[in-house]
């Protein structure tokens, strides 16, 4: 059963919530999103990954009004009391659009009526100087979300920062 979130930011996308499993499109739906996005999703064994986690968590599609979509989120929930963005990606024509930003709305409403209370994400370190993660890590601390650590083990090779935003 699909969803429309109650609040959403921006008038220019519906934001539906589809269970784990629920839409046999959400694997193919993050595929193209991602393949559009080389720069941050630039890995074709991470992206089959997400893609197929898109089976397996809630996901959160942004669609237009001509039913394009803008942007997937996919959560999970390891513990009742928290919930982690697995993946958040956005269209290319709908970045610094209000997409982004409606759909971490959109997520901390959804993850809030799960009883969670705080909310994460892992992405790119800054040990690492790409500047697409610069911006990713800015957007995250712009709404509200703390840097708590970075590992260097967590993804061999790779720095990974964790972020997370108390949800009450």
């Amino acid at each position: 059963m699909s969803r429309r979130s109650p609040a959403i930011p921006s008038p220019r996308v519906d934001i539906d919530v589809h269970a784990p499993g629920q839409n046999p499109d959400d694997p193919s739906t993050v595929a193209a999103l991602l393949a559009g996005l080389p720069e941050w999703f630039g890995l074709p064994d991470a992206n089959a990954a997400y893609a197929a986690a898109a089976t397996t968590m809630t996901a959160l599609v942004a669609r237009t009004t001509a039913e394009d979509v803008a942007g997937v989120v996919l959560l999970d929930q390891h513990f009742p009391a928290s919930a982690e963005i697995h993946l958040m990606a956005v269209a290319r024509p709908w970045h610094r659009q209000g997409i982004g930003r409606a759909l971490l709305t959109a997520t901390e409403e959804y993850a809030r009526r799960l009883g969670a209370c705080l909310l994460t994400v892992k992405t790119l370190g800054p040990s690492d100087p790409d500047t697409h993660y610069a911006a990713t890590r800015a957007f995250y601390q712009a709404t509200g979300f703390i840097q708590v650590e970075e590992f260097d083990t967590l993804w061999p090779g790779t720095p990974c920062l964790l972020l997370a935003k108390p949800l009450r």
